[in-house]
């Protein structure tokens, strides 16, 4: 059932637009005595979930007892985090998810169905699994808050994605990257229905269809001033209200190019990017766009690790990033590695495969990440100095840019909230 909805290409929500159209959609759902929200954590800062985890708060006042931001295998949030993105919000009802600790099994998904919806690429069972919080807490609304957006995991993100892996555990967050590493990202970014969300779909039909969860959606993208804009807020409780955003989502944050990219510079907010786990999106959103033999430049100021989590961290030191063949071959070789499949995706979304080369340049601070880390997982260093000097971001917009030199570079603020490709690699 679809309680609210309003998007288009045209359209631009402020702030109290999405106010207003958050509180006609809790007005349609009735009272409610215990409320639980989902909101997104920090690295989805652009989606307004924050504002919209504000206005719940508004609403419900009491009545919203626990907010759980969706950290799948991020770091908690900080204290100057919550109060940026959440405002007036009390800190006291902010809950961090233990992605190892913290999750129950509410069913399984058969391995027959992940064989057939992934066309072989792998057969093994998925655990749908949610913060025990979620089953425990006696809520009579769960509202999961957040972005649709293209997604390197799942096609588009949000909707189900963000119970299930935002709030879930190591084998359903690990297993469910690894089945779109193997079945192939790039066949799957920028779509609704992929293999991914299929066992998703699966576990919320069979599995968490008695939890009262509302989606809350927004569409966020780039306007033409390079400004960041509120498209769409879509609210319901079922696949209908994903499909539409994504539908907008895919207008709005999806660029197709007639030709492909030749060199593609490529920032990283300090504020929001500090591994690569997060920083490799400039990869992910890039890859169907770049040229063979072109060149991609990451400005990565605040890189201080690979992984969030200290054990991905230290598998990505060890394994690298050297495509797909080379991956598969070490998860069948290494325990380690099989143990966190979530890792080995990771792995295979960070490599060119060979058909570009990416070049990342992080900071010069002590907890910066140095030149020889940088190599050692098969990527190529430049100074941050003198790539900025010659790719000033301050001065270089969105899209295509002509430098003084004659050199033509496609420029990038933001790769969380866009996907580009180019026509002749995208896959319909």
């Amino acid at each position: 059932m679809i309680f609210y909805e309003k998007g288009s290409t045209e359209t631009s929500l402020l702030r109290e637009d999405l106010k207003k159209g958050l509180f006609e959609a809790l007005d349609k759902m009735g009272a409610k005595q215990k409320v639980l929200a989902i909101p997104p954590d920090y690295t989805r800062l652009p989606s307004k979930a924050g504002d919209l985890t504000e206005f719940t708060w508004e609403y419900f006042g009491e009545k919203l007892t626990d907010v759980l931001p969706a950290l799948g295998t991020h770091t908690p949030m900080t204290m100057e985090q919550i109060s940026h993105m959440f405002g007036k919000l009390p800190t006291d009802l902010i809950r961090d998810h233990d992605w190892r600790n913290d999750v129950i099994t509410l069913g399984t998904v058969p391995a027959e169905y992940i064989k057939e919806v992934s066309e072989g690429a792998v057969e093994y069972t998925w655990p749908a699994q949610v913060n025990k919080l979620l089953v425990e807490g006696n809520f009579d609304l769960i509202l999961s808050i957040g972005q649709v957006v293209p997604h390197e995991v799942v096609g588009m993100a949000n909707y189900n994605k963000n119970i299930f892996v935002g709030t879930g555990g190591a084998e359903g967050i690990n297993k469910s990257h690894y089945i779109g590493a193997a079945y192939g990202m790039e066949k799957m970014m920028g779509r609704a229905d992929t293999p991914v969300r299929k066992v998703f779909n699966y576990a919320s039909e069979n599995f968490s269809n008695h939890l009262p969860i509302v989606y809350v959606q927004t569409v966020v993208g780039l306007n033409k001033q390079g400004k960041l804009q509120t498209y769409g807020l879509f609210i319901g409780d079922d696949f209908e209200v994903f499909d539409k955003a994504a539908k907008l989502s895919l207008e709005v944050n999806f660029e197709m190019l007639d030709k492909p990219i030749k060199k593609a510079v490529v920032w990283l907010d300090p504020t929001e990017f500090k591994s690569t786990w997060l920083g490799n999106k400039s990869i992910y959103r890039t890859r169907m766009a770049l040229a063979d033999d072109g060149e991609l430049i990451v400005l990565a100021p605040a890189l201080k690790e690979f992984g969030e989590d200290k054990q991905i961290d230290k598998l990505i030191r060890k394994y690298g990033y050297f495509g797909t063949p080379h991956t598969l071959q070490l998860v069948k070789e290494n325990e380690d590695l099989q143990n966190n499949l979530g890792a080995a995706a990771h792995l295979i979304h960070g490599s060119s495969e060979g058909r570009f080369s990416i070049t990342y340049c992080p900071g010069k601070g002590p907890e910066n990440i140095t030149k020889q880390e940088i190599e050692s997982v098969g990527f190529n260093w430049a100074d941050f100095d003198e790539m900025t000097a010659k790719y000033n971001p301050e001065k270089l917009k969105d899209g295509y840019n002509t430098m003084p030199d004659g050199e033509e570079v496609f420029y990038i603020s933001n790769p969380a909230i866009g996907l580009w490709a180019f026509r002749d690699r995208f896959e319909y």
